[in-house]
């Protein structure tokens, strides 16, 4: 069997391989509720029974203010949660595990999804004020509010009263989004926390009081889910956060009870210079994992099945995570095992010398019914 491929335990929670499906914002809740929709149970679904091994939701915000656009999911209330409760059933039923992905975006929050307008959005079009560690916009974005202590004070419980919502709706992992310049991680970065109290500079010098206190929230809220990190290793930018940096908000957030971190990079400041290149981020996935022993999956690029395997073969990460693949097509995983396992799947369902069933058949991906699509010869 394929790394790729082979069954692998994310905390209390076994994901059946290591294909795992990104969180990719949708912005299409048209009724700016945060409510998801048919859309999203059609998109989520599709890569479940696509074979994927863990299916996380887009960034799902802890609080309305929270959004990135105004047409943001969210779970922020029960019936949010009701809605989100098939669409986990769903991706249950075929196989993958469901997780959830808690965030609030902080300044970079109340904006215009890419197809709609660029910028912030005014209050006349649905927008709202943005809160920050800081009053330093990004970009051309509005300028946020700085927010005061208690307000920092009251956000690990909103994100825990977003996990325990998840847990209801029947999510087995939830992801705490500390990533790609949204609120957490604009505590964690010198670049954007200039606060000179004990949530910024007059902390522990790693600005990670409130990553800690919100992991902790979660794990306290949701003490049999597997718990995730998603952290940007990298501002590209100098003076921001580098690995050396990350790999100590890792092991932060391991002490507050993480078990997986999802290790992408940017996201912060518009003057980040990336090299945007296959496979550019997994060298924090893998620089993180020799240094902490901490289980880590890799983003960014990883496009091929070759590829993704090569990442697990040499110990750069213990699982991938894809977007754009999956988006281009919802049944990469059934294609990618059947490039990297051919030899132990039996021939198609109604080949003409037949298919005796197998051990292989129930460890597969394929559902019964797409078999006969394998185009696998029987030797």
């Amino acid at each position: 069997m394929s790394h790729l491929f082979s069954p692998v335990d994310v905390g209390p929670v076994s994901a059946r391989n290591r294909a795992w499906v990104s969180p990719m914002c949708q912005y299409s809740c048209e009724q700016q509720d945060g409510v998801p929709g048919a859309w999203h149970h059609e998109h989520l679904a599709s890569f479940a029974r696509g074979g994927a091994g863990l299916v996380m939701t887009e960034a799902a915000a802890a609080v309305a203010e929270g959004r990135i656009s105004p047409q943001d999911a969210g779970i922020w209330n029960d019936q949010q949660a009701e809605a989100w409760a098939p669409i986990a059933q769903r991706i249950r039923d075929h196989g993958a595990v469901p997780a959830i992905q808690l965030a609030h975006a902080g300044r970079k929050a109340s904006t215009y999804r890419e197809w709609s307008g660029r910028g912030s959005v005014p209050a006349a079009e649905g927008g709202w004020p943005t809160v920050a560690p800081s009053t330093a916009a990004f970009g051309r974005y509005a300028p946020p509010r700085a927010l005061a202590p208690e307000e920092i004070e009251a956000l690990p419980e909103q994100f825990a009263a977003a996990a325990r919502r998840a847990v209801s709706a029947g999510f087995d992992a939830v992801e705490v989004h500390a990533a790609h310049g949204y609120l957490l991680h604009q505590f964690l970065s010198p670049l954007s926390n200039t606060r000179a109290d004990a949530w910024g500079t007059d902390g522990d010098g790693l600005r990670v009081a409130l990553l800690r206190q919100v992991v902790e929230a979660v794990r306290e809220a949701a003490p049999d889910a597997a718990l995730m990190v998603r952290l940007s290793a990298s501002d590209w930018v100098a003076g921001g956060i580098d690995t050396d940096m990350t790999v100590e908000h890792v092991r932060v957030a391991m002490e507050a009870g993480a078990d997986w971190f999802d290790l992408s990079s940017g996201g912060l400041d518009p003057r980040q210079e990336i090299p945007v290149g296959p496979g550019y981020q997994v060298p924090f996935a893998r620089a993180v994992r020799a240094a902490t022993g901490a289980r880590v999956n890799a983003v960014g690029l990883i496009d091929e099945p070759e590829q993704a395997e090569a990442v697990l073969v040499d110990g750069d990460a213990d699982a991938v995570m894809l977007g754009r693949p999956w988006l281009r097509n919802p049944h990469w995983a059934l294609a990618a095992e059947a490039a990297l396992d051919a030899d132990r799947l039996p021939a198609a369902a109604g080949a003409p010398d037949g298919a005796a069933a197998s051990d292989a058949v129930t460890t597969s991906v394929w559902p019964p019914q797409y078999t006969r699509a394998r185009h696998v010869s029987r030797r």
